[in-house]
């Protein structure tokens, strides 16, 4: 009998839990209101701050409440050029400048938006990731949605209802630089979870994986494995459609329409 291998103890196992002690907090939007439906509300920026795990920086944004006396601190996505002290404006009828949230009916088409809601009011879903941003392709004024361009290439139709952050994700061009050396590597991942070292399935032994053992390392049978397979043989290339290099000229959902 062989031993549950590691992909089955990911799912159960606190060992495998995201390191959480020192992050900031969500990262999200503000929640929408009826400030934000129909005119405008004002925030300053108060702090840029790193957030460990986290390769983007994010921005702690401070607005007064509209209901009670009090200020209320938001943690955002920090776009480029954005500076403490900047005031930022959310809402339907806020300025089209850097920072700024709207909903994606305000703006132009061929705009450069991040922190994108995928449902009314989500807070944020598409690229929030450092140096990332989407593409307003076109309006649907009859559906009432709008197309976008995501980080992958791929398209994607959202309600035009939907906010989202004018500008590029700050932090862009951080894979650019090699990490040169496992110690940078082990730091990166200390602060996400136990996901480094990655140790490939042939080179263990067969109680700890399907592609374990045998005198050379090789896997010894398809890499490929069913959508049906029971948790402890699936490993490798999962339901695989395809195999193999991409050969050819790669067709992009931009290409076709």
């Amino acid at each position: 009998m062989g031993k549950y291998v590691q992909a089955q103890r990911k799912g159960k196992s606190p060992i495998f839990k995201s390191h959480t002690r020192t992050r900031k907090g969500a990262v999200k939007l503000r929640a929408i209101d009826y400030a934000e439906r129909r005119g405008y509300v004002r925030g300053v920026v108060k702090e840029i701050l790193h957030d460990p795990g986290r390769g983007a920086p994010v921005a702690k944004i401070q607005f007064l409440n509209a209901y009670r006396f009090k200020r209320d601190t938001e943690l955002m996505v920090a776009t480029e050029g954005m500076y403490t002290g900047q005031f930022i404006y959310c809402g339907k009828k806020a300025t089209l400048n850097i920072g700024n949230v709207l909903p994606l009916k305000q703006v132009p088409e061929g705009t450069i938006v991040c922190n994108v809601e995928a449902q009314v009011g989500d807070r944020g879903a598409f690229a929030r990731g450092s140096g990332c941003f989407a593409v307003v392709i076109s309006h649907d004024e009859e559906k009432g949605t709008t197309r976008l361009r995501l980080p992958s290439g791929g398209k994607k139709t959202v309600s035009s209802l939907v906010r989202a952050q004018i500008g590029v994700v700050a932090g862009g061009g951080r894979t650019d630089k090699p990490m040169l050396k496992a110690g940078r590597a082990y730091h990166k991942y200390a602060v996400k979870r136990n996901c480094w070292p990655k140790m490939r399935g042939v080179a263990k032994n067969p109680v700890e994986h399907p592609f374990g053992g045998g005198n050379h390392q090789h896997i010894g049978r398809p890499s490929t494995v069913s959508q049906a397979a029971p948790s402890g043989r699936k490993v490798g290339l999962i339901g695989a459609r395809r195999t193999g290099r991409l050969r050819g000229v790669k067709k992009l959902g931009q290409d076709k329409d």
